[in-house]
């Protein structure tokens, strides 16, 4: 019997024993038993090799993001070298973000069933071939068929990496190497505007928009191959069993939305639209209900509801879809405004992205030690970073009008990218840190990266289209700088939901 069971006074003179703050920090959380359970935590050496294989686990989220982004410089090359229509386009870049999004929860499952280690080498192969069927294409159509599979291979291997992550490093050290995954974020989508413009205007031999896809098989060769002999080998993994109904639910509610969005402008909104959307919402609550059965029958759903009822999980996935969606819809319309507007090259225009790309990277890593200082409240000077630069931004647009110059708009690009990188990493360390059970890490990680990647997608996708709408049939600067302006007052609502959920997680709670 121990202090707590005795009773009366002598359990109120029996002093608590308290474990030792070192031990509970330094103890590796490899394996963590469900929150409903009372067993103690597993202690268990950090891995070894964790800080040297932690760039080759990243270059997933780097790839992932970089061919998300990169698409975008080479649409005009698209549309020369294989005729693609404006719809073939919308499904090149908007294909791939729908299957990225919908298999991270199944993805993430995956892994829990097979091992981390295990689905990122697979996930990884997999995405390199993909990649090189994307530069093989010989027509519009078998890119966007190529460019789905490259979504779905992405799916299986970035769960894994947060998941590695979450398991492979102790509680202190893990903001370090969140803040290194923030900053991959944000130089992965950057250099899908700038290497990708480079990449363009090198044509090497002659592979015109190809380079692009045909440079992912390399690197994935070599970070699969360095990932199979540096990542632990025995893995202490739960065994879940497969759950096809909620996989299937959970990829056809987000189907029915991201479609839609995606064709949508294009296709001129048809009826069909409108009632894919509203259909989403009630496949998704029947899937929620199923998943809810399912656990009460004993059974493993694909997504547990409680991790999603956790108000800091709930909370950050808010955080992180909001600020990818202002982030890639603010890249894109910039994009536009450069390109189309401004004339710009692929290359000048990818160049002008080096500062925010630079202030990202930088503030990503500084986050941590701001976070040490003031807690989740570092999120919340993220989110108002963000938002003065794109007032700044919207002030510059107003201000000079039809002569606007890229150089105008560097110093509220800077402010975005600091922002986000203080934002984005804190968010993700501040939810996958702490309180994850070991044999979900897969499933956490596969929906925090849903959320974002949904986000991607919603964000590039609407404030393109209010963009476009904007600009209408016009093509002086003058209309475009108008269809930046519509897209900003957008972004500002988008960034104005960030805030208000930065203030809920920055609330102290119990240690």
């Amino acid at each position: 019997m121990n202090s707590y069971e005795l009773p009366g006074a002598i359990a109120r003179r029996t002093p608590r024993l308290r474990k030792p703050r070192s031990t509970v920090r330094e103890n590796d959380v490899t394996i963590l038993e469900n929150r409903s359970t009372a067993a103690p935590l597993a202690a268990a050496e950090p891995y070894a090799a964790r800080w040297r294989v932690l760039p080759v686990i990243l270059t997933a989220m780097f790839m992932a993001m970089f061919d998300y982004f990169v698409v975008n410089v080479a649409a005009s090359s698209l549309q020369h070298d294989l005729h693609a229509g404006e719809a073939a386009l919308e499904l090149v870049i908007g294909g791939y973000g729908f299957a990225y999004a919908s298999g991270l929860i199944t993805g993430g499952r995956l892994g829990d069933l097979f091992g981390h280690r295990n689905m990122f080498v697979v996930g990884m192969l997999a995405f390199a071939i993909a990649s090189l069927l994307c530069g093989l294409a010989w027509n519009e159509w078998a890119l966007v068929g190529f460019r789905v599979l490259q979504g779905i291979t992405a799916a299986a291997m970035v769960p894994q990496m947060l998941a590695l992550i979450n398991t492979m490093f102790p509680m202190s050290e893990r903001p370090r190497a969140m803040g290194a995954f923030g900053a991959t974020i944000g130089l992965g989508a950057v250099s899908g505007q700038v290497l990708g413009g480079v990449l363009l205007d090198l044509d090497l031999f002659g592979w015109g928009w190809r380079t692009i896809f045909f440079i992912n098989l390399p690197i994935g060769l070599a970070a699969a191959l360095l990932a199979a002999r540096w990542l632990p080998r025995h893995e202490q993994t739960h065994r879940p069993r497969l759950d096809p109904v909620g996989a299937l639910g959970i990829s056809a509610a987000l189907a029915l939305i991201l479609v839609p969005v995606t064709l949508g402008r294009p296709e001129g909104w048809p009826v069909w639209t409108w009632v894919s959307m509203a259909a989403a919402l009630p496949v998704l609550l029947l899937t929620l209900r199923y998943e809810n059965r399912l656990r009460a029958r004993g059974g493993e759903p694909i997504l547990d509801t409680d991790l999603v009822k956790d108000r800091k999980f709930a909370v950050g996935m808010v955080i992180s879809g909001g600020y990818l969606a202002f982030f890639a819809g603010f890249m894109l319309c910039l994009t536009l405004l450069l390109q189309n507007g401004l004339g710009m090259s692929p290359l000048a225009a990818g160049l002008t992205f080096a500062p925010l790309g630079l202030t990202f990277a930088t503030m990503s890593f500084f986050a941590r030690k701001v976070a040490e200082r003031i807690g989740n409240r570092v999120i919340l000077v993220g989110a108002t970073t963000s938002l003065t630069g794109m007032l700044v931004t919207m002030g510059v647009l107003a201000w000079y009008g039809s002569s606007i110059s890229a150089l105008a708009l560097i110093p509220g690009m800077m402010l975005v990218g600091a922002g986000n990188g203080l934002a984005i990493p804190s968010t993700i360390g501040a939810v996958l840190s702490t309180g994850i059970p070991g044999h979900q890490a897969g499933m956490a990680a596969g929906v925090l990266t849903t959320a974002q990647q949904f986000g991607n997608a919603v964000g590039a996708t609407v404030l393109g289209t209010i963009f476009f709408s904007a600009v209408g049939n016009a093509h002086g600067v003058g209309d475009f700088v108008t269809g930046m302006q519509a897209a900003g007052w957008a972004a500002l609502g988008i960034i104005a939901v960030v805030l208000a959920a930065a203030f809920v997680l920055a609330r102290p709670t119990a240690r």
